[in-house]
């Protein structure tokens, strides 16, 4: 894969247009399309202005993966809509953006947008894996901020971070990050599951937040280096840092796995290339019809085929 790839975090995307784009806006029938609507809006506005060559549209197959569960079982627990013992767990979603899940689903594929989700992996480890493949420049979409720790300024990866709808994107390179942070993109993880997440039911490390674990890497340089240091009687930590990481330690023996975005998804075999022309225009002409797609697909179609 050469020339500029585009990974869109799909849910993230979708989740903010459900949000952005009133419920009023509906299909004929009445059913709510605000988040279909919304995404191709997105996607329209973010081929316009950053014109990849390559776009995959990445989704959460397993939003919960029981490998990490079982690492960290506060993983993403207080989300858990329903429990599957044989698959992965319902997710709290609003009632009216689930049926438009699928929705979206049909659309991309019938526009030939490359929609790839891959059995127990989230949506942020096939970004990742796409990432560690790329020949190329790699742009990120995301509302998500774990996916910081992929920014690399001599590979080309950077995060376009939503401010506002998608018109307004902070580019998240590294110089970003260590003005915002302290760290650079191989630092960003171990910040955050030293400061914890509690959206994501990560505790972090107790009365090590952002700032301190900014200086603690900016010290010792990774975590294993802080770890070392807590062995260390010479080292420059506080009599409390030491305690609180040496407590924290079958915590932080585990964090790793779960807070690293996966690199080595076994990805399926996809064309990427952005589309040029629907892949099934007669279904795609179906769901316009049926969804009342209207304006925001007719714009995303003008905007690939010129």
């Amino acid at each position: 894969m050469t020339g500029r790839l585009m990974l869109l975090d799909t849910a993230s995307l979708y989740f903010r247009a459900y949000f952005g784009v009133p419920d009023s806006v509906r299909a004929p029938d009445g059913t709510p399309v605000n988040a279909v609507r919304g995404l191709l809006d997105f996607i329209d506005r973010l081929v316009k202005d950053h014109r990849p060559d390559h776009l995959v549209a990445c989704m959460d197959a397993d939003w919960r993966p029981r490998w990490r569960v079982d690492l960290i079982p506060t993983y993403k627990a207080h989300r858990v809509a329903e429990e599957h013992t044989g698959g992965p767990d319902a997710e709290e979603v609003p009632d009216t953006l689930a049926p438009q899940v699928p929705v979206i689903e049909e659309v991309l594929d019938a526009i030939g947008i490359a929609r790839v989700g891959v059995a127990e992996y989230e949506a942020d480890d096939v970004i990742g894996t796409f990432t560690a493949r790329a020949r190329g420049p790699v742009d990120i979409v995301t509302g998500d901020r774990d996916l910081y720790q992929l920014v690399d300024d001599e590979r080309g990866v950077r995060v376009l971070y939503p401010l506002k709808g998608v018109g307004t994107l902070q580019v998240t390179d590294e110089a970003v990050l260590r003005e915002k942070y302290g760290v650079d993109g191989r630092g960003y993880a171990d910040l955050a599951l030293l400061r914890g997440d509690p959206s994501d039911g990560l505790p972090g490390v107790a009365g090590i937040g952002e700032k301190t674990a900014a200086k603690l890497l900016a010290e010792f340089g990774d975590l294993a280096g802080i770890m070392a240091a807590v062995d260390d009687p010479g080292a420059k930590l506080t009599p409390s840092q030491r305690k609180r990481l040496t407590e924290a330690r079958p915590y932080l023996a585990v964090a790793p796995k779960v807070v690293r975005v996966a690199d080595d998804v076994p990805l399926p075999e996809v064309g990427t290339a952005l589309p040029d022309a629907p892949r099934d225009p007669v279904a795609l002409a179906e769901l316009a019809r049926r969804w009342g797609l209207g304006g925001s697909l007719e714009r995303l179609l003008t905007t690939l085929t010129s």
